[in-house]
């Protein structure tokens, strides 16, 4: 019999937010026979905070293992909270590790983190980044399972004709760098005036206003759809030809391994975990943070090289090929024993 789970993590998707793990592991583990009660879903900050606490109160003697996302920022304190209530009622918890900059906390709070990540019963890693950022510091075991997709859902198209057409889909905040973004497209229309941008996500911290107002400034036609459901965004992405990932931190973003799986080759800056899951010139093209000549040019290079681009986008369906929940919930089969 599967075991019982409290998951932890910000499941917001009904206050038009992104859908994170909590509620894409969440459903999959579901479906593979686990009982999951989540927290959770409260909109306020400080409510949520308590929502977890309380539902970690709730459940502590029908679980068998708490999970939680932990990220390095504001939701941080969630998951110490969370976890130090959890040594307390001497419940299992599991960090899901999340965040690019996550090692910077590591660093800034050493003793905050050794409370938590010492304690657990494991720490998983989405990432070989992650896993590396982790290892030999004396904390509870460190296991690599990495996000994960089912493949199946995402249905390849074969681009015999790539056009200047850019995708991009990521919360409206400034790690992000969605400012990037439109400067690539600025450059870019001065060359291809028939060029196009769409931009996919919600707003997170007030980031949308300011990037709308630089595109009245910069007299741009950007596509803005505001949050899509996978469905949505999946369908719409069959009308536009390169991908571009313009974040300052990143860990294994799920929307380029999924754009990968649509066929779409990917341009991206090569920070945090994407060197573990990119490799510049056989999966992606890769440039620097905010480096937005060299996005251009990248961009360019996929326009005017068609053998280029058709391995990139082989190499890199081969490469998430591991991604798969097919191949990695065995790996939560172990850990949840």
């Amino acid at each position: 019999m599967k075991k019982c789970l409290l998951y932890i993590g910000n499941k917001l998707s009904e206050h038009g937010m992104t859908v994170t793990s909590i509620e894409t592991l969440g459903i999959l583990l579901e479906k593979e026979g686990y009982q999951v009660f989540y927290a959770s879903s409260k909109k306020n900050k400080t409510v949520r905070l308590f929502d977890m606490l309380f539902k970690t109160l709730k459940y502590r003697k029908q679980v068998d293992y708490v999970l939680i996302d932990t990220y390095s920022t504001y939701n941080f304190w969630y998951a110490f909270s969370v976890s130090q209530l959890c040594r307390v009622l001497k419940l299992k918890y599991i960090p899901k590790l999340h965040g690019g900059d996550l090692p910077k906390r590591l660093s800034k709070n050493p003793r905050l983190c050794s409370m938590i990540f010492k304690n657990a019963y494991k720490n998983i890693a989405p990432s070989g980044y992650l896993a590396e950022a982790f290892k030999d510091r004396n904390f509870a075991e460190i296991l690599y399972i990495p996000n994960t997709i089912e493949l199946k859902k995402y249905p390849f198209k074969v681009r015999t004709h790539i056009c200047p057409k850019l995708l991009w889909v990521r919360s409206f905040t400034s790690i992000y760098n969605p400012e990037m973004a439109l400067k690539v497209f600025h450059e870019l229309k001065k060359k291809y005036p028939n060029a196009e941008l769409c931009m996919v996500g919600p707003d997170k911290d007030g980031t949308l206003n300011k990037i709308q107002e630089m595109e009245k400034n910069l007299n741009l036609n950007v596509n803005f759809t505001g949050k899509l459901s996978k469905a949505q965004w999946v369908a719409l992405s069959s009308a536009y030809d390169i991908f571009i990932n313009t974040t300052h931190f990143d860990n294994t973003p799920v929307s380029v391994i999924e754009a990968i799986a649509l066929g779409l080759p990917v341009v991206s800056t090569n920070v945090g975990g994407i060197t573990y899951l990119l490799e510049n010139q056989k999966t992606a093209l890769l440039v620097d943070d905010n480096d937005v000549s060299g996005m251009v040019e990248a961009v360019q290079e996929i326009l005017n090289n068609q053998t280029l681009t058709h391995s990139l986008v082989q190499n890199a369906l081969i490469a998430i090929q591991n991604f798969d929940w097919e191949e990695v919930k065995g790996k939560w089969d172990e850990v949840l024993i």
